[in-house]
């Protein structure tokens, strides 16, 4: 009889420490999913932060093409100081708007983000002096920074600093180049349409 009700309390504990572990195993799985579902808002979240980020310098770049633009130069001195003003309000409110993600890096990563923004500022440092020579080099960096082949000269050594920076870092170095050669392009662009002019204007004034 003794040794009956010794393995009944046996069986008893037996069971409840399973109730008890299935139990745990439930809340732990809850928990789990919910952190999950967490972590898929938290990238989206991000995703939308970059998104709004790359919104913002698309704006302010093409707020400055527009100021900068030959049809911005062509209209009577009244309504270019309109329009400037405009257009200096809204690059204000532009400005005004400030969304940053940041990124986790370790300290590797973060050295190859360091070495790569020096080499890009070195360049940026010299445009005004060589627009065109910087102009290439500007093009051998985003050659390193692409997936397919460009039919360009690659900075090889560029290429394996980017790869050891962090892949959000990857994107934004591959985007600033983009932006710096549209930049480049455009003022090229509006330096020709200034020689063009002062070659008419000469020629103009020669006829006379």
């Amino acid at each position: 009889m003794a040794q009956a009700k010794i393995q009944a309390k046996m069986n008893e504990a037996t069971c409840s420490k399973f109730s008890r572990t299935l139990s745990m195993a439930d809340r732990s799985g809850r928990l789990l999913e919910s952190l999950d579902q967490l972590e898929m808002r938290v990238e989206s979240l991000r995703e939308a932060a970059s998104a709004m980020e790359q919104e913002r310098e698309c704006i302010l770049e093409m707020i400055q093409s527009l100021q900068n633009s030959q049809e911005m130069r062509n209209i009577c001195a009244g309504e270019r100081e309109e329009l400037t003003l405009t257009a200096d309000r809204l690059m204000g409110r532009t400005l005004s708007v400030e969304i940053s993600v940041g990124t986790i890096r370790n300290p590797q990563q973060e050295e190859a983000l360091q070495k790569a923004t020096s080499i890009i500022d070195e360049i940026v440092k010299k445009l005004l002096d060589d627009m065109e020579g910087s102009r290439q080099k500007l093009l051998a960096l985003h050659a390193a920074c692409v997936t397919e082949a460009p039919a360009i000269p690659i900075d090889q050594k560029f290429q394996a600093i980017v790869i050891g920076c962090a892949l959000e870092d990857q994107k934004n170095i591959k985007r600033r180049l983009e932006t710096l050669l549209r930049n480049v392009e455009n003022a090229e662009k509006n330096i020709k349409i200034m020689d063009h002019q002062k070659l008419e204007n000469t020629k103009a004034n020669g006829s006379q």
